[in-house]
Protein backbone atom coordinates (compact mmCIF):
# COMPACT_ATOMS: atom_id res chain seq x y z
CA UNK A 1 0.00 0.00 0.00
CA UNK A 2 1.19 3.52 -1.11
CA UNK A 3 2.19 6.17 1.51
CA UNK A 4 -0.12 8.12 -0.14
CA UNK A 5 -3.33 5.71 0.36
CA UNK A 6 -2.37 5.32 3.63
CA UNK A 7 -2.45 9.29 4.06
CA UNK A 8 -5.63 9.33 2.97
CA UNK A 9 -6.84 7.02 5.28
CA UNK A 10 -5.54 9.01 8.12
CA UNK A 11 -7.04 11.55 7.00
CA UNK A 12 -10.45 10.33 6.12
CA UNK A 13 -10.33 9.04 9.44
CA UNK A 14 -9.48 12.36 10.94
CA UNK A 15 -12.55 14.09 9.12
CA UNK A 16 -14.68 11.67 9.88
CA UNK A 17 -13.72 12.03 13.84
CA UNK A 18 -14.02 15.92 13.37
CA UNK A 19 -18.06 15.63 11.82
CA UNK A 20 -19.41 15.02 14.86
CA UNK A 21 -17.87 17.96 16.55
CA UNK A 22 -19.08 20.31 13.98
CA UNK A 23 -22.41 18.59 14.78
CA UNK A 24 -22.34 19.66 18.17
CA UNK A 25 -21.62 23.10 17.07
CA UNK A 26 -24.62 23.17 14.94
CA UNK A 27 -26.81 21.95 18.07
CA UNK A 28 -24.86 25.24 20.30
CA UNK A 29 -24.25 27.92 17.71
CA UNK A 30 -26.21 29.77 15.52
CA UNK A 31 -23.84 29.28 12.99
CA UNK A 32 -23.28 25.66 13.61
CA UNK A 33 -25.06 24.17 10.18
CA UNK A 34 -22.05 26.35 7.94
CA UNK A 35 -19.29 24.54 10.18
CA UNK A 36 -21.19 21.40 9.83
CA UNK A 37 -22.03 21.16 6.55
CA UNK A 38 -18.73 22.16 5.30
CA UNK A 39 -17.38 19.16 7.82
CA UNK A 40 -19.73 17.08 5.30
CA UNK A 41 -18.29 18.10 2.30
CA UNK A 42 -14.58 17.83 3.67
CA UNK A 43 -15.17 14.34 4.17
CA UNK A 44 -16.67 13.52 0.92
CA UNK A 45 -13.94 14.85 -0.96
CA UNK A 46 -11.30 13.27 1.40
CA UNK A 47 -13.48 10.08 0.13
CA UNK A 48 -13.06 10.62 -3.72
CA UNK A 49 -9.84 11.88 -3.05
CA UNK A 50 -9.46 8.05 -1.42
CA UNK A 51 -11.23 6.57 -4.76
CA UNK A 52 -8.29 7.91 -6.42
CA UNK A 53 -5.32 6.87 -4.34
CA UNK A 54 -6.61 3.83 -4.51
CA UNK A 55 -6.57 3.20 -8.06
CA UNK A 56 -3.70 4.52 -8.27
CA UNK A 57 -2.11 2.25 -5.95
CA UNK A 58 -3.94 -1.16 -7.39
CA UNK A 59 -3.21 -0.27 -11.16
CA UNK A 60 0.43 1.73 -12.08
CA UNK A 61 1.17 0.51 -8.40
CA UNK A 62 0.51 -3.28 -8.36
CA UNK A 63 -1.71 -3.43 -5.36
CA UNK A 64 -4.85 -5.55 -4.59
CA UNK A 65 -8.13 -4.24 -5.62
CA UNK A 66 -9.78 -4.67 -2.36
CA UNK A 67 -8.23 -1.07 -1.64
CA UNK A 68 -10.54 0.10 -4.45
CA UNK A 69 -13.41 -1.76 -3.62
CA UNK A 70 -13.22 -0.37 -0.29
CA UNK A 71 -12.66 3.68 -1.02
CA UNK A 72 -15.76 3.14 -3.50
CA UNK A 73 -18.13 1.52 -0.89
CA UNK A 74 -16.76 4.15 1.68
CA UNK A 75 -17.80 6.67 -1.08
CA UNK A 76 -21.08 5.64 -1.76
CA UNK A 77 -21.80 5.48 2.04
CA UNK A 78 -20.41 9.22 2.72
CA UNK A 79 -22.56 10.42 -0.01
CA UNK A 80 -25.65 8.55 1.18
CA UNK A 81 -24.23 9.93 4.62
CA UNK A 82 -24.68 13.42 3.54
CA UNK A 83 -28.05 12.84 1.32
CA UNK A 84 -29.54 11.67 4.56
CA UNK A 85 -28.26 14.60 6.59
CA UNK A 86 -29.62 17.51 4.26
CA UNK A 87 -32.89 15.32 4.50
CA UNK A 88 -32.65 15.70 7.99
CA UNK A 89 -33.15 11.84 8.34
CA UNK A 90 -30.93 11.95 12.16
CA UNK A 91 -32.35 8.21 12.79
CA UNK A 92 -30.63 6.76 9.79
CA UNK A 93 -27.97 9.80 9.94
CA UNK A 94 -26.06 9.39 13.39
CA UNK A 95 -26.21 5.55 12.75
CA UNK A 96 -24.71 5.67 9.99
CA UNK A 97 -21.36 8.13 11.15
CA UNK A 98 -20.73 6.64 13.97
CA UNK A 99 -20.38 2.96 11.57
CA UNK A 100 -18.58 5.32 9.40
CA UNK A 101 -16.13 6.29 11.75
CA UNK A 102 -15.57 2.71 13.29
CA UNK A 103 -15.13 1.27 9.96
CA UNK A 104 -12.50 4.38 8.79
CA UNK A 105 -11.00 3.65 12.27
CA UNK A 106 -10.46 0.17 11.76
CA UNK A 107 -9.05 0.76 7.98
CA UNK A 108 -6.15 2.56 9.70
CA UNK A 109 -5.55 0.21 11.94
CA UNK A 110 -5.34 -2.42 9.81
CA UNK A 111 -3.55 -0.19 7.05
CA UNK A 112 -0.65 1.13 9.59
CA UNK A 113 0.88 -2.19 10.23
Amino acid sequence: MTTFLRGTIALQTLVVFLAPVTAGLLLTTPNGHVLHSASAYTVWVVAVVQVVAAVLAWRPGGGSPRAVRYAAVFLVLVTAQVVLGIAHVTTVHVPLGVALFGVSLVRLTRQSA
